[in-house]
Order: structure tokens, then C-alpha cells, then sequence
């Protein structure tokens, strides 16, 4: 398939910079006496990020600064700095371009608390899993602290948490919506997405001398305004909302069949007549319709206080995804508007060789020694194969970051790696943990019209249904499979990314392949729900898929011999679930004999269209209006607490609260000790702690008045503490 979304100039065309001449470090230093080593007085560009540094292409600051210093530029890192002062930030020097800012591999946020909002003690892209090493809300921090250290020298943002705050998002842990990154952070520019190709070409005409103020065409790119680019028309973003689906844009291409394949099989047209025709003289290409134009979005100020307009405006920006034909957005923030140009085009295969093909050392920077960092260990034997996702789950921000359109290595770059790790990496036992990326078995699949990829606008290629273009022929994945595991040295290649089990079932041979050769045992995988009613707000197929796949791999499995088992991963308190969705799924997990020990709550993540659900309770998968469909979420910890207990329903731990649900629900039924109830009835320990419980009445008059029951005063209480009269001062 020949690409039409193609960028118009290679990530390695540019000429390289002057200081090529220094050739490649082994490690990007993090020390002046480093810089000394390498006999460098200066970087240009000095990398800032929340993870240590690990040279391997899993991390995105390695990728990032071994792209840059392919292009001959001299890169420094700063990792995990000390935030509270600007000392750390110095410790490299000026450099001559600018600040590069990430929070690193995770949002910072997100990495510090657990989906209840409790802080968590550990960092896997720690050394030696140390919490506490980076600030929260990383970007905007560290970004302040290089002001500090250098007013004049630009700074850019980039990484996930940038990718999904570049325009006014809900933030879970204040609950309340929060302007765009780029003000709060006071930098220069914000790069979104993998960010290659605009990382490239702002660089290069940095170094060429155009000011950072003056850089604003670029793809993939956002920054502030005082009015929307001249040259640019502008549409109102209430005017392009459409009822029930997306509707695609008007096709440049007006006999081409649409992204539905409606047009496809019509029949055939007579041939051509072979007489002489008249020639026609075409008249000049008109513009496309999404070229040199950008959506007017409601103003921060409006979403802020409108839910209604929030829930559009995110509606908005998940139709402008597409690289082959979004629009730039423009959205006001006070008497400033961020704007944010069209994605950039995604990598072609060559150049996905090239950045996976840089010289990664592989291991983390020996200035950890012999500390154990755990995201390493985890990926130190796996292999990236492919970027992007055409799945559309609500809770991902993948497509938002990433991008919905699949892009591959190819086969002799992918083997080449697996040869490196096997030649190279130390205690590297034969076993290759993971072929994969963000989904197990989307390698080179894509769109089989070129020109319906290029201008769809679909949130997903897979639901409610496969879409009739879609590439679904496993081959290429299989055959990566058999040629990674007959590599001398190589015992086993397991699979652990998600498997995309809906695809999978589409080609049997690939569910054969997996289970006979792939699995260790256990294969997880990811139904998230049993009930139409979430998996609706999911975007995920019913459970009708997974017992197909089920199905499949349970035949493969028994035909190799292996005893091999599904492990299925569900969500509790997505936005469209109710009590009653979560206890079905309950009764499912019982019925079916799961035990889950590891169960996951919703996490509303900065962006996804899942998180809109949560905080608007509008459902914005379908046109956005005052009366639109109510999303019911589970909010406030209780009720994510017992959604949560549902998932273990087997844990004593949660029987009371599910017991005390059930009989509101009027589901006393399922209350016993038959195989058939749920949850025992409550036992004679628990009746004796519950008896021995003050009530709440009592509770109350012992905190207001210092004494355990109305007859009876507790001397040790008579002096009430300052904080006590306040409550008291305060109920009054």
C-alpha cells in the first residue's frame, strides 16, 4: 500500500550540525566532568527529565537525545534533579539552543498517586524503586526551574504529560479544569506526540538562527498566541458537530468510496471505450477542505464553568487526530489562545529502522551503579515493534499521544535488536520477555485504502464493528514470530503485550501460533467489562469476542498440549457503569471461578474521552447537546471503594460492604453459603466487633461534648483540644 500520509521531508534529510565532528558518546553525559571527557565546552541542547537515565530506546529521553545527537548536535541530560532550588538546573551549563522538558516515561501525577488518589512510596523509573524523586506536575516545575537558571534561553515541553494537557483538560486530583500546560509552565513551545519529526526540524532552525517566537508552522507542535496565524480561516467548532457518528469531512476524492466502504461493491463499470477521447484540461487542485484552517474551540473560561461545552470541546479534539486531515485547533485563555497545529505525520518504516537502529547502550547510566531500577528490568529483554493504536478505548490517551495510525519496524530491524540483547545485554538467559508495543498484534496493519486513512476521522477502527478497510491478515506478525524464535541462542519469545483479541480472532492462525508457541501459561488480556452498558463508554466489543477467542486459544492450546489459561483484566467505576453493571460482573467472576488478586479503579488520565465522561457525565461519544445522554460514574471514594470490592468479591476483607450494598440493591439472595450466593452472611466475629462499635449518635456526642454516652462523663476528655472547639465552633 502506498502511503498517502507521508511527511514531506525525511527525519534524516537535514544536513548535520557542525559538532558531528565530536562523533557519538557513549553515554549522553549528565556531568561536566563527563562534557570534559568528550572534550565538549558546552551543550546545545540539555535534556531535563523525571526518569534516570536509561540508554535504551523504551525510554523516551534516549530516543529523544540519541535522535538529536545523530543530527551532530551535543545533548546533556539532567535527570531526577533537585526541584527546590535552581542549582541542579546550572550544573551543565547554558546551553546554546534550549531546555528540552519532560516529566519523563509516565505524567507525574499519575506515576505519585494510585487511582484513589493515595500516595504512592515507590517509582519504578527510580533507582532502587525510590519515591519522592520527582515533583508533581513535573513539567510546569522543572520548566520554572530553567527560568530560572537561564531567563534567556527557550524552553520546550514535551512527553506524555505535556501531549495531554496542551489544551484546557479536567484534572482528577484537584477536580477541577486546568488551563493549558504551556501557560502554567511558561515555556516557549510544546512538542506533542512520539515528536520526532517536529523535534527535528525546531532544532534545526534554531540552530540555523530563526527565533523560538518565530517557529509556529510546525506539525505536532502548540504554542501561545495573541490572535489565530494570518492566512488561517477559521470555522466555529458548534459547526462542525454532527448527530450520532462522526461524519467524515467532504472527500477530496469525490469518487473514492468513503471510510465505511459503502461504495465498494457496486459492481464493476463497463471498460473504457478504446476510440480516441477529447482531452480535458484539468483545472488547477483545489485546497482540501481541513488545509490552512483551524476550529475556534469554546474558551478555557467557557469549559471551565460548562460542562456541556467541556464535553464538546473534547468531542472536537478527537475528531482532529488524524494527521492526514485535522485542522489546527484554537482555544482562549484570557487575552491569549493557545494553538495547536495539526499532529505530525507519522514515521515510515525506514525511519522507525533508523531511531531503533541509533547507539543505545542498552543499560542505565553507570552513575547508578549497581542499583536496580524496576522499569528497566522489566523491558531490558523486550522489543518495541510498532507505535500507535487504532483500537479508540475511551480510557487510553494512546491515540492521542501516539497516534491511531500503526507504525511498524521492519523484520531485519527487529531481528537485528534481538540479535544485539542476546550479544550484548547482561543476564540475558535465552528468553525474549515481549515482541511488542502498545498492542500485541497490530504490527503493519493499517487501512487498506490509503485515501480513506487519510481522511477518517472514526475515534476507532474497530468498534461498534471492524471497519470493512481495515487490514486484519496477521502474517506479517506471524511470520516475525517464527523467524524471531529460530534466531541461534534465542529459547522462547513470550508475548505480553495486550493481545487485541477482537483482531485476533479474525485470523485463527494467529490465536494457533500464539498459544502453541508464545504462552507461558497464562495469557492476560482485557474484556474490562461483562455489561453493554460500560463497555459501550469503552468503545470495547461484548463478551460474545472474548468466548470466541476463548474458544480458539483453548482448542490451540490442547492441540499443542500445553494446559494454558486466560487471565482477564477488568476496570471497576468506569464512567456507564452502575451498581447494578459491577455486580453482574461479579456474579460472572464467580460463575466463571476468577479470583482476581490485582484489580485496577478507573483513572481519569488528563485528555481521554473517558475521563470527559467522568467529570461531564455527558456523553460525548454521540453529538454533545443539553439533553444528552446521562453517564452515570462512580465518584467519591466510597462508591469507587465498593465498585472496586465487587472485582473481589472473594476477599473477606470486602464482604460487609458488599453485603451492606446487596441488601440495598434488594439482592438479599445473594447473601448465604451456597454456591450460588455471593457473599456469606455476616458471622459471629463480625457481629461481636460490630456490637462493640459505638453508634454513630454516640460517636457524635463523644466528639462534641467529651463524654461516651449522655449518663456517663469521661474525665480524660474535659480538656478539648483547640482543634475540637473549632469542629464544635463550626457544626454551630
Amino acid at each position: 500500500m502506498q502511503a498517502t500520509i507521508k511527511a514531506d521531508r525525511g527525519l534524516f534529510s537535514y544536513p548535520k550540525y557542525w559538532a558531528h565532528c565530536y562523533g557519538s558518546a557513549p553515554f549522553l553525559p549528565m556531568s561536566r566532568a563527563e562534557m570534559d571527557e568528550l572534550g565538549w565546552d558546552s551543550c546545545d541542547i540539555i535534556l531535563v527529565t523525571g526518569d534516570a537515565y536509561v540508554d535504551h530506546p523504551s525510554f523516551g529521553m534516549a530516543i529523544i537525545g540519541r535522535l538529536l545527537e545523530a543530527h551532530g548536535y551535543r545533548v546533556g541530560i539532567i535527570a531526577q534533579p533537585d526541584w527546590q532550588n535552581k542549582n541542579d538546573f546550572m550544573k551543565l551549563g547554558k546551553p546554546n539552543l534550549y531546555f528540552g522538558v519532560t516529566a519523563g516515561n509516565m505524567d507525574s501525577m499519575i506515576n505519585r498517586y494510585t487511582a484513589d488518589k493515595k500516595l504512592r512510596h515507590d517509582d519504578a523509573y527510580t533507582p532502587n524503586n525510590e519515591g519522592g524523586k520527582r515533583p508533581d506536575r513535573a513539567v510546569t516545575v522543572y520548566s520554572q526551574r530553567c527560568r530560572e537558571a537561564f531567563k534567556d534561553v527557550p524552553i520546550i515541553i514535551g512527553g506524555i504529560e505535556a501531549s495531554l494537557r496542551r489544551i484546557a483538560h479536567y484534572d482528577y486530583w484537584s477536580e477541577k479544569v486546568r488551563r493549558s500546560v504551556l501557560f502554567d509552565a511558561k515555556a516557549d513551545l510544546l512538542m506533542f506526540g512520539n515528536a520526532e519529526r517536529p523535534l527535528v526540524e525546531v532544532t534545526h532552525r534554531l540552530a540555523a538562527g530563526e527565533a523560538i517566537s518565530d517557529i509556529t508552522d510546525v506539525r505536532g507542535t502548540a504554542i501561545i498566541v495573541k490572535q489565530p496565524l494570518p492566512e488561517w480561516q477559521g470555522v466555529d467548532s458548534t459547526s462542525l458537530d454532527r448527530p450520532g457518528k462522526i461524519d467524515p469531512i467532504p472527500s477530496p476524492y469525490i469518487m473514492e468510496p468513503d471510510c465505511e466502504g459503502e461504495n465498494e461493491n457496486k459492481g464493476s463499470q463497463p471498460a473504457a471505450e478504446t476510440q480516441a477521447q477529447p482531452i480535458v484540461v484539468q483545472p488547477a487542485e483545489r485546497r482540501k477542505p481541513w488545509e490552512q484552517v483551524y476550529v475556534k474551540l469554546p474558551a478555557f473560561e467557557v469549559v471551565r464553568d460548562n460542562k456541556t461545552l467541556y464535553a464538546h470541546a473534547n468531542r472536537i479534539l478527537h475528531q482532529e487526530t488524524n494527521p492526514g486531515c485535522a485542522r489546527a485547533l484554537l482555544q482562549r485563555h484570557g487575552d491569549r489562545h493557545i494553538w495547536i497545529n495539526p499532529p505530525a505525520m507519522p514515521l515510515e518504516t525506514e525511519e522507525m529502522d533508523a531511531v531503533f537502529d541509533l547507539p543505545y547502550q542498552r543499560v542505565p547510566h553507570p552513575a547508578y551503579g549497581e542499583a536496580k531500577i524496576p522499569a528497566y528490568d522489566m523491558i531490558r529483554f523486550s522489543v518495541n515493534i510498532m507505535r500507535g493504536c487504532f483500537g479508540g478505548c475511551t480510557f487510553c490517551s494512546i491515540t492521542e499521544h501516539e497516534g491511531r495510525i500503526i507504525q511498524s519496524r521492519s523484520e531485519d530491524s527487529i531481528i537485528r535488536e534481538i540479535e544485539q540483547i542476546r550479544d550484548t545485554v547482561p543476564g540475558f538467559t535465552g528468553v525474549i520477555s515481549d515482541l511488542g508495543g502498545p498492542t500485541a498484534n497490530m504490527y503493519r496493519l493499517r487501512c487498506k485504502s490509503a485515501k480513506a486513512e487519510a481522511t477518517c476521522r472514526r475515534p476507532s477502527c474497530v468498534y461498534p464493528s471492524i471497519c470493512a478497510h481495515m487490514d486484519t491478515d496477521h502474517k506479517p506478525t506471524i511470520d516475525l514470530y517464527r523467524r524471531a524464535r529460530d534466531l541461534p541462542g534465542i529459547k522462547k519469545i513470550l508475548i505480553a503485550s495486550g493481545v487485541r483479541y477482537d483482531l485476533a480472532i479474525e485470523d485463527p492462525n494467529y490465536v494457533k501460533e500464539l498459544a502453541k508457541h508464545h504462552v507461558g501459561g497464562y495469557l492476560k488480556i482485557a474484556p474490562e467489562h461483562t455489561e453493554d452498558g460500560p463497555l459501550s463508554k469503552m468503545m470495547k466489543p461484548g463478551m460474545g469476542t472474548y468466548y470466541r477467542f476463548k474458544e480458539l486459544f483453548d482448542k490451540y492450546s490442547k492441540e499443542a498440549g500445553k494446559e494454558q489459561y486466560l487471565i482477564p483484566y477488568f476496570i471497576a467505576s468506569h464512567p456507564g457503569t452502575t451498581d447494578e453493571d459491577m455486580l453482574a460482573l461479579a456474579i460472572w467472576l464467580k460463575e466463571n471461578r476468577f479470583k482476581l488478586d490485582q484489580v485496577q479503579n478507573f483513572y481519569p488520565s488528563p485528555m481521554a474521552t473517558a475521563t470527559t465522561l467522568y467529570h461531564t457525565e455527558v456523553n460525548s461519544l454521540r453529538k454533545v447537546k443539553k439533553d444528552s445522554e446521562n453517564v452515570p460514574s462512580a465518584k467519591g471514594e466510597i462508591h469507587r471503594r465498593l465498585h472496586k470490592a465487587m472485582l473481589r468479591y472473594h476477599d473477606p476483607k470486602n464482604f460487609a460492604q458488599i453485603r451492606k450494598a446487596l441488601v440495598k440493591m434488594g439482592r438479599e439472595d445473594l447473601i448465604g453459603r451456597g454456591p450460588q450466593h455471593l457473599v456469606p452472611p455476616e458471622s459471629a466475629s463480625e457481629k461481636r466487633q460490630k456490637a462493640a462499635k459505638p453508634r454513630r449518635g454516640e460517636r457524635a456526642m463523644t466528639k462534641h461534648t467529651g463524654f461516651k454516652n449522655a449518663a456517663s462523663p469521661n474525665p480524660g476528655n474535659k480538656k478539648r483540644s483547640h482543634k475540637t472547639k473549632r469542629n464544635n465552633q463550626q457544626s454551630h
